[in-house]
């Protein structure tokens, strides 16, 4: 295992764009997995990455030696402490990272039956939060518009938990056209809705249409909604976050699908 200690390196100055610019991440087809949930996550769904980076410590971890055990034709790199916490965004690092390749999909699917359309969901959190909830619920795919956060990012896949290896995510896409070409119902959860969440059916091809944290879905995606539906809310609160508001959507489908 080769040991890099300068920041001058070639290979740690990628490693440092990658996780701190986007567009590397665009221009390369490649991001980071930090940690060992998220490697594990990775390697259980079929898929081998291109590196391994390692701190020394974590070749002591009994966990972290059982995922290099699964990975015994990967390339492994040992950076020095301070150069890994450089490039980990976690305050106590597991001493484990992964360059992967971004999934690259072309002309989305016409098979999707279950789906999310997410309009400028900007908060890497939300974002990620959104996706796992996604994944957990057996959603198919979900479509993001340009103005959301890099779905890549290191931030959105340590919060998506693993769910990006679940779903097919479309980054930068048309939301109106996809909606178009989407042949089941599209549900928008609007605050000015009459019609309850609870009382749509939501047992065929059904795709939720979620909008920015502050502004909402935008007029354009509303009037494309074939149902406009409000989440109940006995509580005083005014609206709830994009995150949690997704998560109630996609479940109720869910449940009723399982309890028709």
């Amino acid at each position: 295992m080769r040991l890099i200690r300068s920041r001058d390196n070639p290979f740690f100055k990628e490693l440092a764009q990658l996780a701190d610019s986007a567009r590397q991440r665009n221009k390369s087809g490649l991001t980071l997995l930090d940690g060992a949930h998220l490697l594990a996550a990775y390697l259980d769904n079929g898929k081998q990455p291109r590196h391994i980076i390692c701190k020394a410590a974590a070749l002591q971890d009994v966990e972290i030696s059982g995922l290099l055990a699964r990975m015994n034709d990967v390339p492994a790199i040992e950076l020095d402490d301070k150069l890994f916490a450089e490039i980990s965004e976690l305050k106590t690092p597991s001493g484990i990272m992964a360059l992967i390749e971004i999934p690259k999909l072309g002309i989305p699917a016409v098979q999707t039956h279950f789906a999310l359309l997410l309009e400028d969901i900007q908060d890497p959190g939300n974002l990620g939060s959104i996706l796992r909830s996604a994944a957990a619920a057996g959603c198919d795919s979900v479509f993001l518009s340009p103005g959301c956060a890099d779905a890549w990012s290191p931030k959105v896949l340590r919060a998506a938990m693993g769910g990006h290896f679940a779903l097919r995510i479309y980054e930068s896409q048309n939301l109106p056209g996809a909606a178009k070409l989407f042949a089941g119902t599209l549900v928008a959860a609007s605050l000015q809705a009459t019609h309850s969440l609870y009382d749509c059916d939501l047992r065929g091809k059904v795709a939720f249409m979620v909008g920015n944290e502050g502004a909402g879905l935008s007029a354009a995606m509303l009037d494309l909604a074939t149902h406009k539906v409000a989440i109940p809310m006995p509580g005083k609160v005014e609206s709830l976050n994009a995150a949690a508001a997704a998560a109630i959507c996609l479940f109720e489908a869910v449940r009723q699908r399982q309890h028709p």
